[in-house]
């Protein structure tokens, strides 16, 4: 059959940036499926998938106009129930054949021509016909709307549309933005489809600013991201996009000198890809004074807040220079790099004040304010869980060491949430526990101490580092202990993919640290010496949170490449 190429696309409103990828892949798959369900195409074809900012679109290779013509044998009824005793059609089966679209001008000889066969221990009636294949003009249109059902839309929106009718009105489309045009190309044929109240044609929007012409005309269905490239000033393609930014800011380091690289961070990089549609990539710094703050806190503001890749030096620390992504390339940059430094500068003024003025008031003077934030309605505030882990780290300590790590422990479990109630964790929670390090630092607790604070939160995801020192491995094990003690003790246990306080994360915690840290604890006298702690708050679960955490034990050994049968054996 002759086939070619066909082309889809939808014009929006500027689409949500952290699901842009998302949408247009699944806008791409559920199109070519849809497709090739319908017989429309062939075993070469191929689908490539376009998202920007404010388009989704579909290229699918090898579409024929009109699907092949298929022969179909459908089971009608058992013999027994649809002839009768003469061998004539019962009204059953005339019934039957009637909604199948049989010709029965002649019904002895539309019976004649039925088929019998054996099914199962009796005889059945089979009816061949042949089925019309599926025509692009209404294969598409099947297609496209079920492509526009099955979006992962993370919110949908509502809006009203005239209606084209000689009766005025509105009509109302729920779609993830407002829709304003859209493209359905099979060659340089416009397919005659309509989707979300607009009909298709060949003709979409390029840049809002640097488009060559407009509307950008797109001649054939293989020349879209050609042509709205050169017209339209837009990179359809999400993953070319993407990789143009990467090369961009790997050249703009190495312009800002001194071994300088931009921050790595995969999240941020397809979120900017997601923002712009002609990526251009501008060197900005601000002033050096701002570096006397934690860079983690600087870092933090410049991602989060303002989508900026921070430069990094040859040392990974934290230069006074910045990459900005623009979505537009004027002759003259100066503006653009003045505004954004502009923009930043209260930023990070602000993440300075919130440093100063932190570091006012010792982390010793916060354990009180502890005692007015809510842990858990059940468990109580965030001061009586700090008492159970330190009670739980005492035990832990005294296990493992001497008086001094007993000491260093039990000091470190005191402080280690009290950064919870400082401005700069307020405004950036990401950072609880590195602020808490270097306040602790500023205290004069020294390294021991401070590095236990920070580390008592690890490992906060797979694969990450465990504590660097014995107080941080202790604490880190009363803070998970306590965690999962209390939840379990009060029946707020994980289901499904449901796990708000992370019970599964931690579980892998504690497995982790007693394994890999060859800790001489025995897990079942740890969860029963953490129940005390907890008084009548809670009931003792540690049986059931046992076999809970050797059922997280027992999934990371099979990850680890351990058969089902070795790992059995062994729990």
């Amino acid at each position: 059959m002759t086939t070619q190429n066909l082309l889809v696309e939808l014009f929006v409103e500027e689409l949500p940036p952290k699901a842009l990828q998302k949408l247009g892949d699944a806008f791409a798959t559920v199109l070519a499926d849809q497709l090739r369900a319908q017989g429309l195409t062939s075993a070469d074809t191929a689908v490539t998938a376009y998202a920007s900012p404010r388009r989704l679109a579909a290229h699918v290779s090898h579409v024929a106009i009109k699907a092949e013509d298929k022969a179909v044998q459908q089971k009608l009824m058992p013999v027994s129930v649809g002839l009768n005793a003469e061998g004539q059609a019962t009204p059953a089966l005339l019934k039957k054949l009637q909604a199948l679209g049989a010709d029965l001008s002649a019904p002895a000889a539309a019976v004649a021509a039925l088929k019998r066969a054996q099914d199962g221990k009796a005889e059945a009636l089979f009816y061949d016909s042949l089925v019309t294949g599926a025509t692009l003009d209404t294969g598409l249109q099947k297609a496209l709307d079920e492509a526009i059902a099955k979006l992962p839309i993370p919110k949908v929106m509502s809006y009203q549309l005239e209606t084209d009718c000689e009766l005025p009105g509105w009509s109302s489309v729920h779609f993830v933005r407002p829709a304003h045009g859209l493209v359905a190309l099979h060659g340089t044929t416009v397919v005659p489809v309509k989707a979300l109240g607009l009909s298709a044609g060949c003709t979409t929007q390029g840049h809002r600013f640097e488009a060559l012409v407009s509307p950008v005309v797109v001649p054939h269905a293989d020349q879209y991201a050609e042509v709205l490239q050169s017209d339209g000033a837009v990179i359809a393609s999400f993953a070319a996009r993407r990789d143009e930014i990467a090369r961009q800011l790997a050249a703009a380091a190495a312009q800002a000198g001194n071994g300088a690289r931009p921050i790595e961070d995969d999240a941020l990089l397809d979120e900017v890809t997601a923002l712009v549609e002609r990526p251009n990539v501008l060197i900005c710094q601000f002033e050096e004074q701002f570096l006397d703050v934690p860079q983690e806190c600087l870092i933090l503001t410049m991602k989060a807040n303002q989508k900026y890749f921070p430069l990094l030096d040859a040392a990974g620390k934290l230069t006074n220079k910045f990459l900005v992504v623009s979505n537009i390339n004027p002759d003259d940059a100066s503006f653009v790099i003045g505004g954004n430094e502009r923009v930043v500068r209260p930023r990070l003024a602000d993440a300075k004040f919130f440093f100063d003025q932190d570091r006012k008031k010792t982390l010793a003077s916060r354990v009180e304010g502890l005692s007015k934030v809510v842990y858990h309605n059940k468990l109580g505030t965030q001061g009586e869980r700090v008492e159970r882990v330190r009670a739980i780290a005492k035990a832990i300590a005294t296990q493992l060491g001497d008086a001094q790590l007993v000491q260093q422990a039990d000091l470190a479990a005191q402080l280690a949430k009290t950064d919870l109630v400082t401005d700069m964790v307020g405004e950036f929670p990401e950072l609880q526990g590195t602020m808490g390090r270097y306040y602790a630092l500023n205290d004069g607790l020294g390294e021991t101490v401070a590095d236990a604070i920070e580390d008592h939160y690890k490992p906060r995801f797979a694969g990450d580092t465990l504590p660097r020192n014995t107080s941080g491995v202790v604490v880190a094990l009363a803070d998970k202990l306590e965690t999962l003690v209390g939840m379990f003790g009060i029946g707020n246990l994980p289901t499904g993919d449901r796990d708000p306080f992370a019970l599964r994360r931690h579980a892998l915690g504690v497995i982790r640290m007693l394994v890999e840290k060859d800790l001489p604890l025995d897990l079942n006298a740890l969860l029963a010496g953490a129940v005390p702690a907890f008084g009548d708050k809670i009931a003792d679960a540690s049986a059931a949170l046992a076999d809970f955490i050797y059922d997280r034990l027992a999934g990371s050994l099979r990850e680890q490449g351990y058969s089902a049968q070795e790992v059995d054996a062994v729990l």
